[in-house]
Formats: structure tokens, C-alpha cells, sequence
């Protein structure tokens, strides 16, 4: 068997893969691209693996472990993707670059923040620590007593 066809094979699906990957907006074809990439990877450790003629066969072994991973990571993904679907209402990934959460309709953000609040949560206000101030509100919320007496 000749080792350049499935090498060509191989690269083309790489190809394809990347092409998915750099070019496509929908998260769920992204994960997809990823996919092929991952096979064409398999493809090439199996093909060298079989014309090397390794005894200890070890492209078969670590196309395992590649597929594994593979399961792994598209269970992973996609329980992302099912996350950012239930929040956010889409898998576009042009409407995913932002990290705050989308807000809500009727709102318009600001980035002029007043000192001592938290842009990304309106109307909390941050702790300051270096002040000594133990009065502000801090962002975590009320501080909890753990509910236990302390006796002296």
C-alpha cells in the first residue's frame, strides 16, 4: 500500500476541518470541523502506524486515546453549547465574543461606571477594601453568620 493516498486523504480532511473551523458562525458546525481534524489526525497515526510496521502498534493505540478524547471533548462541547443556547438563545458565534450576559430588552449599557460599583452587575456596589469603610456594601451580598454562638 502506498502511504501517499491516505496521506492526501488525510490532508484533505484536515483541510476541510480548518476551513470549518475559520469559517464557519454556527458553534455546533465548528464542533464538526473540529471532528474532521481530529480524524484526519487518526488517519494519519493508523496509515504510519501500518507502514512503519510498528509491533507494538502504537498509532493504533494512540488513535484510541485520540478518539477518546475526541468523545470527551464533543460531550463537553456540546453541553456548552446547550448552556450558552439556554441563555443566550443562539449558537452564533459572532453573538458569543462578549463574556457579560446579553441585557436585558429596554436597557442600554454604559461604560461610564461610577466609582464604587460594578459596571457588569447594575446597582451593586463594590467593597473597598483600602478604605477601611465597613459600611459599604460589599458585591458579594450581606455578609451570613454561620449560625453557631461564639462564647468568650
Amino acid at each position: 500500500m502506498h502511504v501517499v493516498y491516505p496521506a492526501i486523504v488525510s490532508a484533505l480532511l484536515f483541510s476541510i476541518g480548518v476551513y470549518g473551523v475559520l469559517a464557519r458562525r454556527n458553534t455546533i458546525l465548528v464542533l464538526m470541523s473540529v471532528e474532521l481534524m481530529l480524524n484526519a489526525v487518526n488517519l494519519n497515526l493508523v496509515v504510519f502506524d501500518v507502514w512503519l510496521r510498528d509491533r507494538l502498534h502504537g498509532g493504533q493505540v494512540l488513535t484510541l486515546f485520540v478518539i477518546v478524547i475526541a468523545a470527551a471533548e464533543i460531550g463537553l462541547g456540546l453541553a456548552i453549547v446547550l448552556a450558552l443556547y439556554r441563555n443566550r438563545q443562539t449558537v452564533d458565534l459572532d453573538h458569543l465574543r462578549a463574556l457579560a450576559e446579553p441585557s436585558p430588552p429596554g436597557v442600554t449599557a454604559t461604560s461610564d461606571a461610577t466609582p464604587g460599583t460594578d459596571p457588569a452587575i447594575p446597582g451593586t456596589a463594590l467593597a473597598h477594601a483600602t478604605s477601611g469603610d465597613e459600611t459599604a456594601p460589599s458585591a458579594a451580598g450581606p455578609e451570613r453568620t454561620s449560625g453557631r454562638r461564639e462564647d468568650s
